[in-house]
């Protein structure tokens, strides 16, 4: 399930914590991994569900920037995305919440 912030917000949909939607573009953190939102291990989900929740305040937290990188078979925008502070995906990374990923 994603969450879709209140109006007035920057992101549009954080589908989970490592897929974005910002003006109806599908971005995907190409530089990390995370659980997946309907795994079949609790523990796993409920990892997948903080992941998520982390991405949504970090992009809501300050101006980023989006680096395109092409399209992944599913469509949606490989890119890394940074912050202040670097790459989000390191970020999460650092806090336990994804894993490095190369494709």
């Amino acid at each position: 399930m994603a969450v879709c912030p209140e109006q007035g917000v920057r992101i549009t949909c954080v589908h989970d914590g490592d897929t974005f939607i910002i003006d109806r573009e599908r971005i995907r953190l190409m530089d990390i991994d995370t659980p997946e939102m309907e795994a079949q291990c609790a523990s796993e989900s409920r990892l997948a569900v903080r992941a998520r929740d982390r991405l949504v305040a970090i992009l809501n937290s300050e101006q980023f920037v989006v680096h395109r990188d092409g399209q992944e078979r599913y469509g949606r925008t490989l890119a890394v995305v940074a912050n202040s502070r670097g790459s989000v995906g390191d970020q999460l990374v650092s806090e336990g919440l994804a894993r490095t990923w190369s494709g």
